[in-house]
């Protein structure tokens, strides 16, 4: 299958009317896929999981995927200006696509520790047996409390008196044969560490999900993953764009420095799309000033797995 490249200018102000026009490709030389020729062994990278999600955490980390030029998405909150979500920090989610680069390039490491199985399971108890003792200390030191607020309240209204002390005495083991500390009310200890490879690691055990699978085997992951290959190895930086009804923004350099420049959206060489959805997301393209780019994978293979993508540009054209 031929390859295509996609060099159609965003899209400007002024083409407000008219229909959408398919505009031609030209055919290029097989792109390479970034770093996997490169003589130096890729530095690795360490992926912890949240659940199904793949997490960087280390520095280190956020600069050798950002230096082969994967983006991800920043989700934790910066301990100066935790109240917003203008600006955040680690970790970094990593898309499906961009784990499965890596994997590729043998760049992955897993970075939860602690043992699974019976080791797992060895933690788990003493972490519900520390709770229990917790939760006894917890509920002595309240009762503790409530009797001397008592004596206190008790004692400082029937100064000098001596009758009232034999009722003070009853109300005291009264309250402390009814009183009662239930478990919602128990302060719980939380880690303030930072959460990283090597920090927390017994605590971050509790919250990985047994080494969940998370390679997508459907057509439409790997269609996906073999644009976003693609489009990489052309030197595009990719990141998601379900908020523009796609499947990437293409970005012509970093996306610190450059707009996104077409929404991409992944179709099988033989699917149909209605013109109602072809004139829905070329408008939708106008509007955010930026081309649609139809990406079909499929075709002849070039060495290396690269190519076998073609493309299709879509932009709204004004009325002649």
């Amino acid at each position: 299958m031929t390859d295509h490249t996609a060099s159609v200018p965003a899209q400007t102000e002024g083409m407000e009317q008219g229909p959408p026009q398919v505009l031609g490709v030209s055919d290029s030389a097989p792109p390479q896929v970034l770093g996997v020729s490169d003589s130096a062994p890729p530095q690795v990278v360490g992926v912890s999981r949240c659940d199904s999600a793949p997490l960087l955490w280390r520095d280190q980390d956020l600069r050798a995927v950002r230096g082969r030029g994967l983006v991800g998405a920043l989700l934790g909150a910066l301990p100066r200006t935790p109240r917003q979500n203008g600006r955040l920090g680690r970790p970094l989610l990593l898309l499906p696509e961009e784990e499965r680069l890596l994997a590729e390039l043998h760049a992955t490491a897993n970075a939860n520790q602690g043992g699974g199985g019976v080791q797992l399971s060895l933690q788990v108890k003493q972490h519900l047996e520390e709770q229990e003792r917790s939760l006894e200390e917890q509920r002595v030191l309240a009762l503790q409390d409530r009797k001397s607020a008592l004596l206190h309240a008790m004692t400082s209204s029937h100064t000098g008196s001596l009758g009232p002390s034999e009722a003070l005495r009853g109300r005291l083991e009264a309250l402390h044969r009814s009183f009662t500390f239930p478990r919602g009310a128990m302060a719980v200890q939380l880690s303030t560490a930072r959460a990283g490879l090597h920090h927390c690691h017994e605590d971050r055990a509790f919250l990985r999900a047994q080494q969940p699978i998370t390679a997508q085997h459907d057509s439409k992951a790997a269609a996906r993953y073999q644009v976003f290959r693609d489009l990489r190895g052309r030197g595009f930086y990719l990141t998601s764009a379900g908020k523009f009804g796609g499947d990437f923004l293409v970005y012509p350099g970093d996306p610190l420095r450059f707009h996104a420049h077409f929404i991409a959206v992944v179709l099988s060489l033989d699917s149909s799309l209605s013109p109602l959805d072809v004139l829905a997301i070329a408008r939708l393209g106008s509007n955010v000033k930026k081309t649609v780019l139809l990406c079909s994978p499929g075709g002849v293979q070039y060495p290396g797995g690269a190519g076998g993508v073609q493309y299709t540009s879509l932009q709204w054209s004004g009325m002649v």
